[in-house]
This record gives structure tokens, sequence and C-alpha cells, in this order.
């Protein structure tokens, strides 16, 4: 039997929870499902979002042929026999973690993906820009979809509980709502298994009870993903590098991608440590390097190095704090006038229109624009 997420999965937009900002009247898939269009797309988001879904909606609408395969394990050769069997339909690809496809595989589709002998909707935990190849990048549209709201992760939930012929008490639903972290998908999991465990008459206990359950199954490139790479980070940022070593240990033992865990210590680096040891990016980088050059099972040992690095460096967020304050501004203010003074004069019309005149590097007040005169963002 299917399970409850597969069962419950929706067939159009009008029973589909979440991502307004892509299905409401107007937006753009909604449009594209409209008028009965479809160009290559990236769907960009967390587990549990909706990205499975919103391709099946969108195969159904068009009548297209559609076809699924994980990047963790296709071959090209599954791609040439989709190909081959392409009919007269509309041949959609649906590729799940495209961030796993290796640079060759990416370049042998390609080719299907320009001339449109395929259209390619592929979906990422993962940010596209790094791990998708340019070329391929360029000829889909990004989609970037949100976690589940508490509302839609409720209503969700109503769905489950009717199929199942069950009921679940108030404060067992805001435990459910709140611990599913915006993932429909987790949230009926533990929904079900709690039912098949405990009956109709479902509790917060029976959850909590569920959760200790060896009946329950965990998607290791889901859930546990994103709660120990959080645990990871917030070790290293409390100076704590037992623990951060653990969490290490742990995604190193799960397999996770080595470069993902270099490029979240890259970020770190910059982020929280940044002009407090400003050598920490300069390791980061190196670490990143050693991994991208070594890979498993030696690189370990690089990982383990900067983090026990990067987890012992005096810790600072002015940097972080100062750049993201100068883009409230610049996103509530928009694009203000620069100074004339601090302006490029490459022309003598330039240069009559005062561009670039009296400028003096040692004149403190001529930098931001008026609007902003006298603004600190770095303390």
């Amino acid at each position: 039997m299917s399970p409850l997420a597969d069962l419950l999965r929706p067939t159009d937009l009008a029973h589909y929870f979440g991502q307004s900002h892509l299905v409401a009247k107007g937006a753009p898939l909604q449009r594209m499902i409209e008028n009965k269009t479809i160009h290559s797309l990236i769907f960009w988001g967390p587990p549990g979002c909706g990205k499975t879904t919103l391709a099946h909606i969108i195969a159904r609408a068009l009548s297209a042929d559609l076809h699924f395969l994980s990047a963790v394990s296709a071959k090209k050769e599954d791609i040439r026999s989709i190909v081959d069997k392409k009919t007269s339909a509309p041949t959609i690809l649906f590729l799940d973690e495209i961030h796993r496809f290796n640079k060759a595989q990416q370049d042998f589709l390609l080719p299907y993906v320009e001339n449109g002998t395929l259209t390619l909707i592929g979906a990422t935990t993962e940010n596209p820009s790094f791990e998708v190849i340019s070329p391929l990048l360029s000829r889909c549209h990004i989609y970037v979809l949100k976690p589940l709201s508490l509302d839609e992760l409720s209503r969700i939930i109503d769905a489950g509980l009717s199929a199942l012929s069950s009921t679940l008490a108030s404060d067992a639903r805001e435990f459910l709502t709140t611990f599913a972290n915006g993932d429909g998908r987790k949230a009926l999991n533990i929904l079900e298994s709690a039912h098949s465990l405990y009956g109709t008459a479902l509790t917060k206990q029976n959850l909590l009870d569920t959760l200790q359950s060896p009946y329950l199954r965990y998607d290791q490139a889901g859930d546990e993903h994103y709660d120990t790479i959080s645990a990871f980070i917030k070790s290293m940022r409390a100076n704590q590098t037992d623990a951060a070593l653990y969490y290490l240990a742990r995604m190193v033992a799960a397999g996770e991608d080595p470069l993902f865990i270099a490029r979240r210590m890259v970020i770190f680096a910059s982020e929280d440590i940044g002009v407090a040891v400003p050598t920490a990016l300069v390791v980061a980088n190196a670490v990143f390097r050693a991994v991208e050059t070594i890979g498993y099972p030696e690189c370990q040992l690089n990982l383990a190095h900067g983090v026990a690095y990067l987890s012992q460096c005096k810790k600072s967020r002015s940097c972080n704090d100062a750049f993201f304050a100068a883009m409230e501004d610049v996103v509530k203010f928009g694009n203000l006038p620069i100074p004339l003074k601090i302006r490029n004069a490459p022309t003598k019309l330039m240069k009559e229109l005062g561009y670039g005149k009296g400028y003096d590097m040692r004149d403190t007040n001529t930098y931001l624009p008026s609007k902003l005169k006298g603004k600190k963002y770095y303390a």
C-alpha cells in the first residue's frame, strides 16, 4: 500500500497547499498551467514543500509524459532510454536532487533540454547556482519554494486525519505542526505511523512515543540533513568543538556530500567569525579546496581540521549584520543618487557636469547618498 503522503497527493492546483506566490491566480505556475505552456525549470526548496507534487500537476494539466529519475542513482543510459521512448506528447523529465548530478551527466542532458526533446523539471534542496552548470541553469527558470506555514500544515494534517478516520488532540496538533518544521510529508509520515501504532484517537504522547519507535523511517536526505547541519553550525557558533566534531562525524557516516559541509564552513567563516579572525576564511577555503581535490574518505580529516579551527575562533557577526542593515536601506530606498564627488568621470561631458569634482580621499562626508548621510552600519 502506498504511503499516506502519496495517497493524498493532489492532482490539481485547487487542492494544492502552499506556494501561493507561484500557484495563486495570476502567479507564474498558475499562468503556465492555464495557458498549457511549459519551459524547463528548477524547484529549489526544503523537503516536503510540494516540489514533486507540482511536477505531477503540471504534467497532468499538459497531458505530458512524466518520467522520474533520482540524480543519486540515475545514469546517462536512463536519460537515453527516456529519449528513445519519446512519443508525440510533451516529455517531462523530473530529476530529483539535481544538485547530485555530476558535470558530465549534466553536459549529457543539456542538448536534450536545449533542443526541446526533454522538458526538465529539477528539484533540489541546495542552491542550484552552486551545483548546476551555467549552460543548463541558463535554460531553466528557477522557482524558490518556501516551507509550509503552520496553517498549511494544519490543513494537510486535516486531510490525513480524514483519510485515516482519526482524531488528533489540540496539543498534539500544535506539537505536530511545529515539529514538522514546514515539511508536509514529514507531518503525514508521523501521523500515519502514530495511527498504525496507537489507533484512531491520537494524543501528543502517542506522537512522542511514535518518534521513538524504530518503525518510523527518516529521510536522511531531508530531515536528518537539515537537523544535523543546523546542530553542526550552532555548535561551531557556540565554540563547542566536541559537539561540532560529533555532528560532523554523523554527517560523514551518513554519506553527506563533503562539498556541502565544506561550503557551509566557508559561509560560516564570514557570517559568524568575520573580521574577528580574518584567517578563518582562508582556512575554510583551503578546506573546501582540499575536499574538492581529495574526496572521501581522506577528506574527512580535512573537514575535522577545519571544524576544530573554526569552532575555537573568536566570533563576530559585525560584518554580517552591517551588510544586511545596508541591504535593508537598498531595498527601502532603491538606487539613491551617488554623490557627484565620487562618481566616475571618463568623459569631458561628465567632468563638466561635476562628476568627480572636488574628490578628496580625506573627506569623510562625501561617500553615502545624502539621504543616508551619517548612517552607521558597521559598529
